[in-house]
């Protein structure tokens, strides 16, 4: 899992630095609150948003997620699939900072068949023994035809909120293991998802007959792909499998190794990267306009 091989990585960089995990960690939530800070004054300043708690219908169960948009007028909707540590603070935030620019988002709880979110409250439990035993079991719940199942649920919810223009085509975005999902979001719907967006996703090409990249002939979407920089260098050929399966699909994707580290776009990330993570946003927002 490229979590797993972030955490080894991050040891690493810890050793080099003479830190243990723990003060590597201490550091890294300084960082993360920083950046927190940072975006939540910026949505203070944006239009003001309507935010609830929502539970959505699957074939699975109930799924509890939350939904945001600008308190006035009809939206495009995004589906936004957070990373390995789940629904948290972190999270919100970006989905805030996202509604507050134009949409209407559903941030999806992708461990609901285990209970309800937040399980745990930064990414850096997730680097703890307990945080990875915790999840163990939520992971293992997961799997490619539950997440079909669970994209065609959210979207129909979407299409059924006041806020939601359904004149134009819903997005959906991913972090690390989210980022798979959106592929499989845009092959469960393909009439209503018009773009999805992958940031440093991780099991994009495997060798599996319903490997998201072979996935994309089954939809009508563009996409992006923001690879992080180690993510390639661990899997240098999966960034050509991915422009190779979109070329041949007849699929608009834009495929780009970022310089930045896996995790980049995720604002409590040991690994986040401003400036990358902005111009990563800037790309989403582009795909986005086309909805």
């Amino acid at each position: 899992m490229c979590d797993q091989l972030t955490l080894a990585e991050d040891d690493a960089k810890a050793a080099a630095r003479g830190l243990s995990r723990r003060q590597f960690a201490a550091l890294s939530a300084a960082g993360a609150a920083s950046a927190l800070a940072d975006a939540q004054a910026a949505i203070a300043a944006g239009p003001a948003l309507v935010e609830k708690d929502v539970s959505i219908t699957t074939p699975d169960g109930t799924c509890d997620a939350v939904l945001l948009h600008p308190a006035k007028g009809k939206h495009p909707g995004i589906i936004l699939w957070p990373d390995i540590a789940g629904v948290r603070e972190a999270y919100r935030v970006m989905a805030r900072r996202l509604a507050g620019e134009g949409y209407t988002v559903l941030l999806v709880n992708h461990y609901y068949r285990g209970g309800k979110a937040p399980f745990l409250a930064s990414l850096a439990e997730w680097r703890t023994p307990a945080g990875q035993e915790k999840l163990k079991p939520l992971i293992a719940g997961i799997t490619p035809a539950g997440t079909t199942g669970d994209a065609k649920a959210f979207v129909a919810f979407l299409d059924k909120q006041p806020a939601t223009d359904t004149k134009r085509k819903i997005g959906t975005q991913g972090y690390c293991m989210g980022g798979p999902y959106t592929v499989r979001t845009a092959a469960a719907v393909p009439t209503r998802v018009g773009a999805a967006c992958s940031f440093h996703g991780g099991g994009l090409v495997v060798d599996a007959p319903d490997s998201p990249h072979k996935l994309i002939a089954a939809t009508k979407a563009s996409f992006l792909f923001a690879i992080a920089q180690n993510d390639d260098a661990r899997a240098p050929a999966d960034k050509d499998a991915l422009k190779a399966a979109a070329a041949a699909a007849h699929r608009p994707a834009e495929v780009e190794v970022y310089h930045a580290d896996h995790g980049w776009c995720t604002i409590d990330a040991p690994s986040y990267n401003k400036e990358e993570a902005e111009r990563a946003w800037v790309r989403m927002k582009l795909m986005y306009a086309n909805l």
